[in-house]
C-alpha cells in the first residue's frame, strides 16, 4: 500500500492510501488535489473517510461523489455531507481489503472519530492512524466543542496504540507545535533532535508527517501531562495542582496564546 499526503489549502493534508488500482482518501477539504492524484496514478476512488465535520475536512466530499465507486464514511454524531455510512466507536470498516477500527476521540469536536488500521499480519506495513485534528505531531487540536477531560482521554487512548503506528494527522502544524513543546519541556533531548529533523524536512519542502505513536510519546507534551517536567512547567504557568487533567488543561490554554 502506498500512503501519500496531498497538500490542500495552506497547511492541510488529505491522506490518500492506494494499492496501485484503488484508493481511499481521508478528510478531503477540497477536491482538486484528490482529482489530480487519482488521474496521475490512474486510480479508482473506492472510499472517503471523514473524521469530523469541519469545512476544511469535508468541503470536497460532494464534488468527489461522481468519482466515488464506494461509500463515504463518517462520525455518527456529527453532521457531514450525506449520504454517508454513520460510524460509532467499535465499528469496523473494510476498504482496500484492509480493516479499519473506529475510535471515538471527542475533544476537538464532540463526535470526532479516528480510523486505526493494524497493518498486515506479515508485518510488511506499519499500522496507520488517521486521526484528523485530535492528535498532531507535537500537539493536539483545540477544544472547539469538547472538554479537556474528553480530549485527555482521547489522547490517552491513541497513545496506547502500537509504537510503530503511523500518525496521519490533517495539518502541517509540526514546527509551531514543537516550538511550544520546547518552551514547556526545554531539557528533552529527543524533542530537540526531532525539531532539527523536522526543520530539515520543511526546508526541503517535505512533510513532517506521518509521525509515529512512539515518537509522540517522547516529544508531545499533551501525551505527557503526568511527567515531572511537564508538571513543573504547568505549575509555573498557573496550574492549580499536579493532577494530570489540571496540568493538561493549563498546557492547552497556554498553547492557545503561545506565539
Amino acid at each position: 500500500m502506498k500512503l501519500i499526503a496531498l497538500p490542500a489549502f495552506t497547511d492541510n493534508y488529505i491522506w490518500m492510501l492506494h494499492d496501485g488500482q484503488r484508493a481511499l482518501v481521508v478528510d478531503p477539504g477540497e477536491p482538486a488535489p484528490v482529482v489530480a492524484a487519482l488521474q496521475s496514478h490512474q486510480l479508482a476512488l473506492e472510499a472517503i473517510l471523514v473524521t469530523h465535520h469541519h469545512a476544511d475536512h469535508v468541503g470536497g466530499v460532494q464534488a468527489l461523489r461522481p468519482l466515488l465507486q464506494g461509500s463515504v464514511y463518517g462520525p455518527a454524531r456529527e453532521d457531514i455531507p450525506g449520504p454517508f455510512v454513520a460510524l460509532h466507536d467499535g465499528d469496523h470498516v473494510r476498504v482496500l481489503d484492509l480493516d479499519f477500527a473506529i475510535l471515538d476521540v471527542p475533544g476537538h469536536t464532540s463526535g470526532h472519530i479516528a480510523y486505526f488500521q493494524a497493518g498486515p499480519a506479515d508485518g510488511s506495513d506499519a499500522p496507520i492512524l488517521f486521526c484528523g485534528d485530535t492528535l498532531f505531531s507535537g500537539g493536539c487540536g483545540r477544544l472547539f466543542e469538547g472538554t479537556a477531560a474528553q480530549m485527555l482521554r482521547s489522547l490517552a487512548r491513541l497513545a496506547e496504540l502500537p509504537g510503530d503506528t503511523r500518525v496521519c494527522c490533517a495539518h502541517e502544524y509540526t514546527l509551531a507545535n514543537l516550538r511550544f513543546a520546547r518552551a514547556v519541556d526545554p531539557d528533552n533531548a529527543e524533542l530537540a533532535a526531532y525539531t532539527q529533523a523536522c526543520e530539515s524536512l520543511r526546508e526541503r519542502g517535505l512533510p513532517t508527517l506521518p509521525s509515529s505513536i512512539a515518537r509522540e510519546r517522547q516529544v508531545n507534551p499533551f501525551l505527557r501531562s503526568a511527567q515531572v517536567a511537564l508538571v513543573r512547567s504547568a505549575r509555573a504557568h498557573g496550574a492549580p495542582s499536579d493532577d494530570p487533567l489540571a496540568v493538561w488543561a493549563t498546557l492547552r490554554e497556554w498553547k492557545n496564546s503561545f506565539r
